[in-house]
């Protein structure tokens, strides 16, 4: 490998855009590209995207960073991508889609899951124990409904899978799958040594479902983190402006590849992946599975450690709706003034539930919620109680996590809610812990620049390229008196979600 070809891709495909990087092997930055595309929402809680939309922004976005970056395409050694998980496909044999995306958060599998979590299978065990229930985000129960709802669609896919394989299918030419996202997401099971797709795969629950076609459509090779797929086809090579055969390296879930960005690669640490959603993301040196949470994940991110994971569905894409609500073009004059306002927000509550719960409740059906309205409060009471909800929404993840045995020794945060001081004082006083930033926000993209960085040979393995690539920047540290000013609101938050759960499932028979 010639020296000069130092420079490394991570390509971020997220809910509202897919966003390109170029780095060093040092992980400095050089440039930044973001390329929007859209979301459609057929019906409550249904959110699609158009696969050609992920290639075609794709294209621009890495075209434009390695152009603002000031250096040569040729200079580039490797590329990785994540992406949004579960965003599930349907494709032909040529690989294109035959209908649009179910992406993440569309959770129109609501019936579907609780047919999965009524299973009792052993593979259940890393949804809260077995007690479930099975979220509607996840592959089986989209599959499910696609089979159901859409047999047509279903009979014809050669492939049904995700976003991510989708990309690295036509970049390289070969169908594979991120042992990531089947780990965390389609209910594979690596653990006791079932290191092999055909070991891994959950049989005995498609056999229950009558849904073992499934296996079928589901791309044969699961490939580790960091390990090349293969190089640039001609047709990618000439669509993306990069060299023939330049080496493309396993990716996975965004927020996953983000721990990697934030340098959470030993036990005992946590992620707090801010964005459209929050996901809470730890490591652990043993199996473990409890109510309130999903997981362990055997090797889902590294070699004989485990994954435990939390998740709200909608907190940054609350916050983005309110701004838009307000006519605001950007989160300036909100953020100021919800500042001077007190822990509470003068008693409002905001139930963050806008497109259902993922943990604790995993409840698809709940919605959000705004209750303690008085002609008192202002715009500014809304938007820092919506902000208050979301790091209420996140302590009672930490709390489910404490009460299964797992006690995070640092926090590390990236993505949106670090360009706000408010949000990010917040979720240190709700939580009472120190909130760790590392210099470069952008976890998700270095992360594939990390995999990037071992896939072509520069780092031995993960935890070596971080040491290297991730710094610590600043620590923000909780606020005590504010800690106790928070706890009768956490408490009401909490009792929110009761007090509204039979009233919407009333209203949702």
């Amino acid at each position: 490998m010639a020296m000069t070809n130092n420079y490394l891709i991570g390509v971020d495909g997220g809910t509202e855009s897919i966003r390109a990087g170029v780095f060093d092997t040092k992980g400095n930055p050089l440039a930044y590209a973001s390329t929007n595309y859209n979301t459609n929402f057929p019906s409550p809680g249904w959110a699609e995207q158009d696969p050609r939309d992920w290639w075609k922004a794709l294209a621009v976005s890495v075209r434009k960073a390695v152009q603002d970056s000031g250096i040569a395409a040729e200079q580039v050694s490797a590329l990785a991508v994540d992406t949004t998980c579960c965003s599930v496909v349907a494709l032909n044999d040529s690989g294109d889609p035959l209908r649009p995306a179910l992406i993440w958060m569309d959770v129109r599998s609501a019936n579907q899951a609780e047919q999965v979590a009524d299973c009792a299978d052993p593979a259940l065990r890393v949804n809260s124990n077995g007690k479930g229930p099975v979220s509607a985000e996840w592959m089986i129960p989209k599959a499910l409904w696609l089979k159901q709802n859409e047999p047509e669609i279903f009979e014809s896919a050669a492939t049904i899978c995700e976003y991510q394989d989708y990309l690295n299918f036509h970049l390289t030419g070969r169908l594979v799958c991120s042992i990531n996202n089947v780990s965390t997401r389609w209910h594979f099971d690596f653990s006791e040594g079932k290191t092999g797709s055909k070991k891994s795969f959950p049989g005995s629950l498609l056999e229950k479902l009558e849904l073992a076609d499934l296996a079928e459509k589901w791309p044969v090779e699961v490939i580790r983190l960091g390990e090349v797929i293969g190089g640039l086809t001609k047709e990618a090579a000439e669509h993306l402006g990069l060299p023939v055969g330049l080496q493309v390296v396993q990716g996975g879930a965004d927020a996953q590849i983000g721990m990697i960005g934030l340098g959470v690669v030993e036990p005992g640490s946590l992620a707090l992946i801010t964005g459209s959603s929050h996901l809470q993301l730890g490591l652990s040196e043993k199996p473990f599975h409890g109510e309130g949470i999903w997981g362990t994940y055997a090797e889902a991110l590294l070699p004989g450690l485990h994954t435990v994971e939390g998740g709200q569905t909608s907190t940054g894409s609350v916050i983005n709706w309110l701004k838009n609500l307000f006519g605001e073009s950007d989160y300036s004059s909100l953020n100021r003034d919800a500042q001077n306002l007190p822990p509470g927000s003068e008693g409002l509550i905001v139930q963050d539930h806008f497109q259902g719960n993922r943990t604790p409740h995993t409840d698809p059906r709940s919605r959000g919620a705004v209750h303690g309205l008085s002609l008192k409060h202002s715009r500014a009471h809304i938007f820092r109680a919506s902000i208050e909800g979301v790091a209420f929404g996140s302590e009672l993840i930490f709390e489910s996590m404490r009460e299964n045995g797992f006690h995070p020794e640092n926090v590390v945060i990236s993505g949106g809610a670090t360009r706000s001081k408010l949000w990010l004082q917040i979720h240190a006083d709700v939580s009472n812990v120190p909130i760790t930033l590392t210099r470069n926000p952008d976890a998700p993209l270095l992360g594939c620049a990390i995999l990037s960085a071992v896939g072509a040979g520069f780092y031995k393995d993960i935890p070596s390229a971080v040491e290297t690539m991730v710094q610590i920047e600043s620590i923000v540290e909780p606020n005590a008196y504010h800690h106790d000013a928070y706890k009768p609101f956490l408490e009401s938050y909490k009792k929110t979600y009761i007090a509204l759960r039979n009233i919407r499932n009333n209203l949702e028979d």
